[in-house]
């Protein structure tokens, strides 16, 4: 429903019901009307900073030649974002923790926009090395970005819309990698002479650059902490708690001691990482079967997300509607598998309309996941934050989608791109196993039922 009057609407920033208010009942329920701008505007910004990630790997073959460098090479500018992820998740979600949303907003917007400046640097083949750096600073910026899904979802909306809005954070990040699917080929045409590529190339720099900073300076305009009333009785109950109990690392061990959770967080990763892999490697895999049609792999690449946007958003109002984690999970992740079965016996059939079924039917299924498993993770592991559940399922995200682009790339270029492929296939398969092992142990759904009784 529509939040109530102006005084919420402009949410100045006041401590949502300080600890000395909490025995007197908690602080009073209610929706703010900017919840929408902010997650609309993160959305954005997540979204230029996917499209930085993939802008490179949808048109491989045409800044391999700019470059002069190897096939390999140009993966490590879209494997970059999963390494330097690692590390720097930890510190940080604490910083989410100790500073707050509008901090890690500002620092996500600020470094995506730098790194598409540097990128400016690089029109020159012998200037590789610049390319590298700026993408380094929009890797850095995707730190600040993929935890945040969930934790403005339930900083800022109520509990009945709170699984629509994650998926519509993470809607952005997908909307990001069908852009950059979809426009670098046309803006880069492959073109046999080096200063009409610089020049093309440049303009799509330019465009990258000119958004990132737009989004940067309205970041800085709109984005606030938090709303002035919690926006649930769940979030409420996180508020009134005294801060001084919460440790980030006894957080992270008792995540690490959940086993529904580690098994979520395997099983996730492995998911995630196929699609990761398959992200990077598409331009590769559509040239060899299909040569000459950049411009149709990025299409491909472009069904693949918006499907999978379609299975995103379609999970997470199910999930907002029916609560029911497990199921939904556990059929998803076998539609996953049976998509990537199906995609990797038809992408060699020459006809390319069959590979644009197979990839859309395996994308709805692959990125429909990416939701159902952040909030899945949050019901298994309420009340610790949801910055550090998925964190880690990002980090497992991470390392699986390094492990598999170059495992993956490899066994392409030595035994074909459907040997490639069953090896995915054989991960999903583990991941699915997995899934149905989790037990649906869904503590905020009994928090809110809890409170709702008392």
């Amino acid at each position: 429903g529509a939040g109530p009057g102006r005084a919420v609407a402009m949410g100045q920033q006041e401590p949502g019901g300080a600890p000395g208010e909490a025995a007197a009942g908690p602080a009073e329920v209610r929706l703010s009307r900017r919840r929408w701008a902010v997650v609309l505007l993160f959305s954005s910004y997540s979204l230029c900073n996917a499209f930085q990630w993939i802008q490179y790997g949808s048109i491989n073959n045409v800044f391999v030649r700019f470059y002069d460098v190897s096939a390999f090479a140009i993966d490590w500018l879209s494997m970059v974002y999963m390494l330097s992820y690692i590390p720097l998740l930890f510190p940080v979600a604490w910083l989410l923790d100790r500073r707050g949303l509008r901090l890690i907003a500002l620092a996500g917007s600020a470094l995506n926009a730098l790194g598409a400046w540097v990128k400016l640097g690089s029109l020159k083949p012998y200037l590789f090395p610049v390319t590298v750096l700026g993408q380094v600073f929009c890797s850095l910026a995707q730190v600040f970005i993929l935890g945040m899904p969930s934790r403005i979802a339930s900083t800022w909306f109520g509990s009945h819309e709170v699984s629509t809005a994650c998926s519509i954070a993470v809607f952005g990040n997908q909307l990001g990698i069908a852009v950059g699917f979809l426009v670098p080929p046309v803006l880069v045409p492959n073109v046999e002479d080096v200063e009409k590529l610089a020049y093309h190339i440049s303009i799509m720099f330019f465009i990258t650059a000119g958004v990132a900073t737009a989004l940067f300076i309205l970041v800085i305009i709109v984005f606030k902490e938090k709303p002035l009333h919690p926006p649930s009785r769940a979030q409420a109950l996180i508020l009134s708690r005294p801060t001084e109990e919460y440790s980030y690392v006894q957080s992270i061990l008792r995540l690490l001691r959940n086993v529904n959770f580690l098994l979520l967080m395997v099983s996730y990763g492995l998911n995630t990482g196929c699609f990761y892999a398959l992200s990077t490697l598409l331009n590769r895999m559509v040239l060899h079967h299909y040569p000459g049609e950049e411009v149709n792999a990025g299409r491909i690449g472009l069904t693949i997300i918006l499907s999978g946007m379609a299975g995103a958003l379609i999970s997470g109002i199910w999930l907002d509607r029916t609560k029911t984690y497990k199921q939904t999970t556990l059929v998803v992740y076998i539609m996953s598998l049976v998509g990537m079965i199906v995609y990797t016996f038809t992408l060699s059939l020459t006809h390319l309309w069959v590979v644009f079924v197979t990839a859309g039917m395996l994308g709805f299924f692959m990125t429909g996941y990416l939701p159902l498993g952040f909030e899945f993770a949050v019901e298994l592991t309420y009340p610790e934050s949801e910055g550090t559940s998925s964190g880690l399922l990002n980090v497992a995200a991470q390392i699986f989608g390094i492990a598999f682009t170059i495992g993956q790339g490899q066994i392409m270029d030595r035994f074909g791109t459907k040997a490639g492929n069953l090896l995915l296939c054989s991960f999903l398969f583990l991941g699915t196993i997995m899934t149905a092992f989790i037990k649906a142990d869904l503590r905020r759904q009994q928090a809110n039922l809890d409170n709702e009784q008392t």
